[in-house]
């Protein structure tokens, strides 16, 4: 177990030196270190400021200044699938900063003034918090195929019970039948009995 973790830690690091960064900091000077630092890193670092509602390129992590002059601002890179990993940086806390952070569902906070220590770690953290993430999206949206598909199938069923006057299992090898012959899936050759169905108004398909 011990001999796995520095692999694991070798292999984020090794990740972190390919990574394209937007680094959306005022050029002041935890700006200016923190550019130094990414750099250092081995990351390909882009500085951008004041915050845009459209992302130059296409980042793999935002680090993001939050500050109230422009918490009003719009940011759909932020959400989304395709959104980059999101690094808050934050001078000061208060209610209405820590209401912006979680808005943006930023996956790490790194605090201001930016110190020597910390940065890489914060970056390895909202790396891997974001790829579970995504990771899990995908997952549902697979589950959420998968029983759209399962109910395609079942409204297919029922029109041709309705329509050919067979039993249920019939139904269902008419359905393989025709997949087999199309060399499709049997989720769509149901889609396809379902739109002919609602085309020529048929009966069979449940409400």
């Amino acid at each position: 177990m011990n001999q796995q973790q520095p692999r694991a830690t070798s292999q984020h690091l090794k990740e972190l030196r390919q990574l394209h960064i937007i680094l959306m900091h005022p050029d002041d000077a935890d700006g200016l270190l923190l550019a130094q630092q990414l750099q250092r890193i081995g990351c390909q670092v882009r500085s951008v400021w004041p915050p845009v509602q459209q992302l130059p390129g296409d980042p793999d992590i935002v680090l993001l200044a939050v500050r109230p002059d422009f918490l009003h601002l719009l940011m759909p890179w932020a959400s989304g699938e395709q959104a980059p990993a999101l690094v808050a940086v934050v001078n000061y806390e208060n209610p209405t900063i820590v209401s912006a952070v979680l808005e943006l569902k930023a996956q790490a906070v790194l605090p201001s003034p930016i110190r020597s220590f910390g940065l890489l770690s914060t970056l390895v953290v909202a790396r891997q918090i974001h790829k579970e993430h995504r990771q899990m999206q995908q997952h549902v949206h697979k589950l959420q195929n998968k029983l759209l598909g399962q109910r395609r199938v079942t409204d297919a069923k029922a029109i041709l019970i309705a329509t050919h006057q067979v039993s249920e299992d019939r139904a269902y090898e008419m359905l393989r039948e025709q997949a087999m012959k199309k060399r499709v899936s049997v989720e769509d050759i149901a889609q396809a009995i379902i739109g002919a169905s609602e085309l020529l108004g048929m009966k069979g398909k449940p409400e």
